[in-house]
């Protein structure tokens, strides 16, 4: 089989995926709309990552090696690798479903100014076995990157597709090491409509339950890129210049960033105005706290007092916030860590709250993310 024109490039960065790649590729090449070229980025593997993506046979596949460089520069020369029209994410462990591209490519023949578009997935094991749960993700809400922390664009990044003229415009993905597909969904906004689909796009890997601090040091550097993405949404909106995300700070993001020690090196290395300065450590430890509610790490002694010192109820008003919002997530969090048996840092968040403290932890009521209140 041959394909001269693509309608879609699926763009596939992998990295030591030999134990999934395969399967995802042939995900890939049986959907069914077949015209499409799937573009395997394998970005350094010391495995057998490069010949798994070779051994389909399939001309639709493309491998493409290079350095390890993370995962924007990984999409990024994929990306620029193909030529079709359309531009369709999948993660190397991930599997789109048969029917994702036509319903993809239906919406966006309907809808001319969208730029971007994503949908459910049902979550599996990292066994591939589903868990039984289904992610339904609403119709994008208003994206404000005022908000504390921000209301962020969301769209599943395993399952997004795009106009490719939107991500030439947009610039690609920056070098983010996390929060890499947020910031470029805030750079895609000013430029037509982001949507979730309520169809099952795909099935969606989840990985690991450890509580480790290789973790929660990956909570942080969420936490920090997702609100440096905003502030940089902020800035494109008032027309003033971008940050610049040079060597200096990309060495910050890539280390231990320490709370909120790390964030008075990022203010000097981006030049951040006393505005952004001022807004900046409340959202990021209120981001870190919604974090931990559904992901596999929880905060470390130092994260508490982080919290807790910039989440001071007294400030909060100087911000755009759910002020109620944030007392019910805190006072969770507090009766998540009391249950670990952490009374000091269980103490340290509740601060005076210790009523729904108690009451969340007597009744189990331990996580709340802002789709769960």
């Amino acid at each position: 089989m041959t394909i001269s024109a693509p309608a879609v490039d699926v763009v596939i960065p992998a990295f030591n995926a030999e134990g999934t790649l395969a399967a995802a590729i042939r995900s890939c090449l049986a959907q069914s709309e077949p015209a499409l070229r799937v573009i395997v980025v394998d970005d350094g593997s010391t495995d057998r990552t490069a010949s798994i993506a070779v051994s389909s046979g399939d001309p639709r596949v493309t491998l493409i090696r290079q350095a390890n460089c993370g995962i924007a520069a990984a999409m990024n020369a994929g990306i620029r690798a193909g030529n079709a029209p359309f531009v369709a994410r999948l993660d190397a462990d991930d599997l789109s479903h048969p029917d994702r591209h036509r319903l993809q490519m239906a919406r966006f023949a309907r809808q001319p100014e969208l730029v971007a578009l994503s949908g459910a997935h049902i979550e599996m094991t990292a066994d591939g076995l589903d868990t039984g749960r289904t992610h339904l993700p609403p119709e994008i809400p208003h994206a404000d990157p005022d908000w504390l922390p921000a209301r962020e664009p969301e769209l599943t990044q395993p399952f997004a597709m795009f106009r490719r003229a939107a991500l030439l415009k947009a610039g690609l993905y920056r070098p983010f090491p996390v929060s890499e597909d947020t910031d470029l969904y805030w750079r895609l906004l000013p430029l037509g409509r982001l949507a979730n689909l309520p169809d099952i796009l795909g099935r969606y890997r989840m990985h690991g339950n450890s509580v480790s601090a290789a973790s929660i040091q990956n909570g942080r550097r969420m936490a920090v890129c997702s609100q440096l993405a905003a502030l940089s949404a902020r800035r494109n909106r008032r027309h003033e210049p971008d940050m610049v995300l040079g060597a200096e700070v990309l060495r910050l993001l890539d280390g231990p960033l320490p709370l909120p020690a790390s964030l008075v090196s990022l203010r000097t290395a981006l030049r951040l105005t006393p505005q952004e300065i001022a807004w900046l450590a409340p959202a990021v430890a209120a981001k870190l706290m919604e974090l931990s509610g559904y992901r596999p790490y929880e905060l470390a002694p130092a994260d508490c007092a982080f919290i807790a010192g910039e989440l001071v109820p007294g400030r909060l008003s100087a911000f755009r916030c759910d002020t109620a919002d944030l007392a019910r997530m805190r006072a969770a969090t507090a009766a998540r860590i009391l249950r670990l048996g952490r009374l000091r840092d269980a103490a340290t968040l509740a601060g005076n709250d210790w009523r729904h403290v108690l009451a969340r932890a007597a009744t189990g009521r331990l996580y709340w993310t802002k789709r769960h209140a």
